[in-house]
């Protein structure tokens, strides 16, 4: 049972004795002296998709709901469907793709080390690798001289997604980025 402090983007918890997905997490720290920090939660009904949000303090449980976790690689997407295969029984389990748009951005073909959550033999949810590597398609030209700590640029990846690069990084470069933050984080 973990604790409401203890909860991540993707679990899978009982609220109302329904099944729900952790879509997003505030954390609201009080000023005053001897009041606890508060979790405002935004879930996500695995069977009906409706949004619920809700707020804990961090020393309340929750039950998690017994899923099956196991690990799949993304084969490809069809139309709004999302593919991917279980590296070891090459069975496919297919997810729309608004369950899963705040992920978007960092699939790519291929991608693997994706822990897929399935309830009852259905994928309800994914859990992206910490760090992928995708490749910069766009960006301004680099600076010769320009240090690591130096300012940043923007720079658009081989899937859409844009961040924060700094100004030594070029087009064509593959960097790590990290998928909790969608931050730059070394080149790969």
């Amino acid at each position: 049972m973990p604790k409401a402090s203890d909860l991540k983007r993707g679990m899978v918890v009982e609220v109302h004795d329904e099944p729900y997905v952790v879509k997003d997490i505030d954390i609201r720290n009080p000023s005053s002296r001897g009041a606890s920090t508060l979790y405002k939660v935004r879930f996500n009904h695995l069977k009906t998709k409706q949004k619920r949000d809700e707020s804990f303090k961090g020393e309340d449980f929750l039950k998690e709901v017994d899923c099956e976790r196991l690990l799949v690689q993304f084969s490809y997407q069809d139309g709004d469907s999302y593919i991917f295969m279980n590296n070891e029984s090459y069975e496919q389990y297919a997810i729309n793709a608004a369950d899963i748009e705040d992920a978007l951005g960092f699939i790519h073909d291929g991608l693997d080390n994706i822990v897929a959550v399935l309830l009852e033999q259905q994928l309800v949810a994914i859990e992206l690798p910490a760090a992928v590597s995708l490749t910069i398609v766009e960006t301004s030209p680099g600076i010769k001289g320009a240090t690591a700590a130096a300012r940043t640029k923007p720079a658009t990846l081989s899937t859409g997604l844009e961040v924060q690069v700094p100004e030594y990084i070029e087009n064509g470069e593959i960097i790590r980025v990290n998928t909790d933050t969608g931050k730059f984080m070394s080149r790969a």
